[in-house]
């Protein structure tokens, strides 16, 4: 009631003061940091284990397999995904957005030290590495021409 009172009575002064908070709210809005690359971790931690000469079927039970049960127990995943081809197997683990990505590569990397005696003798050791939005394709562009050939 105050505040409407006042207003009615010295429309000068309301005015005034209606005029003093837009400027500061644009002087405090043009102050904003604005980055156009914002700096994101993406929760994502990735394990690579090569195991030359391997089939699909012995790098999934021999490899995958081992490292996924070991990894399961970390705090916070969101996700695994693994693909096991010829000689490579591939994890991925998508953590939830809350956990810190440092600490959970720190506890993914336990993990797997655990495991490396278990892993067959003629396998590379794996490497643990974060995801890295960096790294990532932004853009594929295909060019087509009807008047140069493709190697032109």
């Amino acid at each position: 009631m105050w505040l409407s009172d006042t207003s009615v009575k010295r429309p000068v002064f309301a005015t005034v003061i209606n005029l003093l908070l837009i400027v500061f709210g644009i002087v405090c809005f043009s102050m904003l940091p604005l980055r156009e690359y914002p700096d994101i971790d993406t929760p994502i931690v990735s394990i690579s284990t090569n195991y030359p000469g391997a089939s699909a079927e012995i790098v999934e039970s021999k490899i995958t397999q081992l490292l996924e049960d070991r990894i399961s127990g970390v705090e916070g995943i969101k996700n695994i995904n693994s693909v096991s081809r010829n000689g490579r197997s591939n994890i991925s683990i998508e953590f939830n957005v809350e956990r810190d990505i440092d600490s959970a590569a720190n506890d993914v990397r336990d993990r797997v030290s655990r495991a490396l005696n278990n892993l067959p003798d003629q396998a590379d050791p794996p490497e643990v590495s974060k995801a890295s939005d960096d790294e990532d394709t932004i853009a594929w562009f295909v060019l087509n021409s009807e008047t140069m050939t493709s190697l032109e």
